[in-house]
């Protein structure tokens, strides 16, 4: 879930920039240091939109720069347990679907796909069903639950967000509506 949160950080300041301290220069130290980092208890920030406050600005023995307390805004995205999402399939491979959501990917296991089996087309990147001839590509969006998250605060690309799409209301949108309409036609008889 994307969240508006204010934080408190230190940014280094540059000699060369030390003649003009503002926000915009802070605001842009701060982006360049914590944008696409992750974090346990903020989640990945996204981006940082405005400096509120610049404390004064400490030196630290042998550093060159000046080092500032700032209080922000930013912008981050928290994977919530149980939180649905939706997102596009970025990669398909044997085991399953790579899902963007948001900043991150999360693993759509072939097993938390659905209740058909689906066979891994390596020559097309795809999963498809033999029985319903449905088929998961990239580029698709899908709906699904997070049911796993491990968040690796050094590496962010490495943390761990496991899918499923194997309940009402989960799955390709293009399979979502299908089932719509065939209920809406059902309805209607």
């Amino acid at each position: 879930m994307y969240k508006r949160v204010r934080l408190k950080d230190t940014v280094e300041v540059p000699p060369r920039h030390l003649a003009d301290v503002s926000p915009q220069l802070v605001k842009r130290l701060l982006q360049d240091k914590l944008e696409g980092q992750m974090d346990e208890g903020v989640g990945s920030v996204v981006s940082v939109t405005e400096v509120h406050d610049i404390g004064d600005g400490a030196v630290l023995p042998n550093r060159p720069g000046v080092y500032y307390r700032a209080e922000f805004d930013a912008i981050t995205f928290d994977p919530q347990m149980q939180e649905v999402v939706d997102g596009e399939v970025v990669e398909v491979v044997n085991f399953g679907a790579f899902v963007g959501i948001g900043p991150v990917d999360g693993l759509l296991h072939v097993s938390q796909i659905s209740d058909e089996y689906l066979a891994f087309d390596d020559e097309n990147q795809q999963l498809a069903s033999r029985d319903s001839n449905r088929v998961l590509s990239v580029g698709d969006s899908v709906r699904a639950r997070i049911v796993t998250k491990s968040i690796d605060e050094r590496n962010p690309r490495d943390s761990k967000i496991g899918l499923t799409a194997k309940q009402p209301g989960l799955g390709k949108h293009g399979w979502l509506k299908e089932e719509r309409q065939r209920r809406e036609a059902q309805a209607g008889d």
